[in-house]
């Protein structure tokens, strides 16, 4: 334990190191420390802002060349100039948009079409086989009515 007069010998020191222009500097420094890493911090966020927003222009230009924005901008137009407002936008973009719901639906028709044209095709294909056995059946061979 201190005595008295080290505690009051402490606090005196402690006191003129407040008031020496040395602790003025520290304290300057410091502030100026302090303020150098605020504005460093700025200039961060400010490189990632600049990132993203490099990044956005990046993905702005990849929907421009995919022609997603004039697809976009073509539906919203129309639906903006759509008379009689429909209840579910959603469903008017999908459907102008040709969404994929719908697209399974021609999918699945296309299907069944292509399933029925295969089945069709083979019929007729032993169809055709069995007119053929038939015509050689009652034609004669082409080599014994040349003869005569």
């Amino acid at each position: 334990m201190l005595g008295r007069t080290s505690e009051r010998a402490l606090g005196e020191a402690h006191a003129q190191s407040e008031d020496s222009p040395r602790s003025a500097v520290g304290c300057a420094e410091t502030e100026r420390e302090t303020e150098l890493g605020k504005a460093a911090g700025r200039l961060t966020k400010m490189a990632h802002y600049r990132a993203s927003e490099s990044k956005r222009e990046q993905f702005r230009r990849y929907l421009e060349k995919a022609g997603v924005l004039d697809s976009l901008t073509n539906v919203l137009v129309a639906l903006y100039e759509e008379p009689d407002k429909p209840n579910n936008p959603l469903e008017f973009l999908k459907h102008h948009l040709g969404a994929a719901g719908t697209e399974a639906t021609d999918i699945e028709l296309l299907r069944q079409e292509v399933a029925e044209l295969r089945q069709k095709c083979e019929r007729l294909t032993e169809e055709n086989k069995e007119l053929r056995n038939k015509l050689l059946h009652y034609e004669p061979a082409q080599g014994d009515g040349a003869h005569e």
